[in-house]
């Protein structure tokens, strides 16, 4: 047996069976590349979720991480510490909005978004509560999380649902607007939806909804848990369609792999007082002093205008693989956020072969292949991960 063959059977042994992995038992990894149990190489097109945005290993993320464990870890939040605040006043000096207030993941991070709307809704609309979500979008794991998530087979096993939240289709404003009633406080979208299979809107798509909400006076929340922090070629998606959100999360890229939320608010929305939302973990000392580190290095070194670069460079890749293969019907994406689609549901065995030859995929959907690798990755590196999925795709 294995090394990776006798983790996988502890795995199955003691571990809640609610994740379908690929049998990759990863121990090391360095930049684009990881490494198994048993020694074989592979260029990691995943990127932990979106969330390795300097790749594995990266020497800021690593001395900011001893450093900081070495000096304070944890203190709750009934005590100022200087790495959340420093890495508030980055995040707010950096972006369009206001305030901020850390969490543990993205579905935290969500969660406090939508609390902040309900609590605006009873202070400034009339009691209103109800938020517009999209078809296909993906807002995160808990019960409320999964009601605004607008994708069946999430919710089906989990009801009833937390109320409040009404589902139209993504990138239609004319559903959005027949959607919204007297009780809508606010409109959640995702300005790309990634775990929906990276469906990419019209080009004025958010700005026609910015206007909308302008019109009806109802917050615009983007969820920017994946597209923030780089992902798409600017800092924040929102300035890649040329509007500004009332509320923004983030997460995934923003701690460059350790865990950490945020959700971020214009002054005049931020309806929440003391005593109406807390964290024992949220924006600890640890996290808040890597999630700093590495978000001032994305910024310094400009690594969104390399990432734009590179997800063309990518997409270019891709779009010689789909002339070779008649069986991909698309590739899309935009910056570093790229998928793959079949003609059939083939995702699984494509990354059977694609793990042999090396390369790291997520399945998305079942006919589609979701690219999310670091920021940091070079021309070369793509150019060798797209010839391993070549061999991957030659055996389809």
């Amino acid at each position: 047996m294995s090394k990776s063959s006798a983790w996988i059977a502890i795995e199955n042994q003691y571990y809640a069976q609610t994740v379908r992995r690929q049998p990759v038992v990863i121990v090391q990894g360095q930049g684009s590349r990881v490494w198994d149990a048993d020694g074989k190489e592979y260029l990691d097109f995943v990127g932990g979720w979106a969330v390795n945005m300097l790749g594995h290993c990266h020497p800021v993320i690593t001395q900011a991480l001893t450093e900081q464990a070495a000096t304070l870890l944890q203190t709750s939040n009934q005590f100022y510490t200087i790495p959340q605040l420093l890495l508030a006043q980055l995040l707010v000096e950096h972006s369009c909005l206001d305030r901020v207030f850390f969490g543990n993941s993205g579905a935290e991070a969500n969660e406090g978004a939508i609390k902040l709307a309900r609590k605006y809704g009873k202070k400034h609309r009339d009691g209103a509560y109800e938020i517009i979500t999209a078809f296909h979008s993906f807002h995160g794991r808990t019960m409320t999380t999964l009601a605004a998530t607008g994708q069946p087979h999430y919710q089906e096993a989990f009801l009833p649902l937390s109320p409040g939240f009404v589902h139209v289709a993504y990138n239609d404003v004319a559903a959005l607007e027949h959607a919204t009633t007297d009780n809508t406080v606010a409109v959640m979208l995702e300005p790309i939806q990634g775990e929906g299979g990276v469906n990419i809107p019209d080009d004025d798509y958010l700005q026609r909804v910015r206007a909308w909400c302008d019109q009806r006076k109802i917050l615009l929340i983007l969820d920017e848990i994946q597209t923030g922090m780089g992902r798409l070629g600017s800092l924040f998606g929102y300035q890649e369609y040329g509007i500004e959100p009332d509320v923004m999360t983030l997460a995934k890229g923003l701690g460059c792999g350790v865990p950490i939320g945020a959700f971020l608010s214009k002054e005049f929305c931020m309806a929440l007082e003391p005593g109406d939302h807390g964290s024992t973990f949220g924006g600890n000392a640890l996290t808040t002093a890597v999630a700093h580190a590495g978000s001032k290095y994305l910024i310094d070194h400009n690594i969104p205008a390399h990432a734009k670069r590179m997800g063309q460079h990518l997409l270019a890749r891709l779009q010689e693989l789909k002339a070779r293969f008649s069986f991909i019907v698309d590739v899309r994406g935009k910056g570093l956020l790229t998928a793959m689609e079949f003609d059939s549901d083939i995702s699984h065995q494509v990354l059977a072969h694609a793990n042999e030859a090396g390369v790291l995929l997520n399945g998305v959907k079942p006919n589609a292949l979701r690219f999310m690798p670091p920021l940091t990755i070079t021309a070369e590196e793509i150019d060798e991960g797209t010839g391993r999925l070549e061999q991957a795709l030659k055996r389809i």
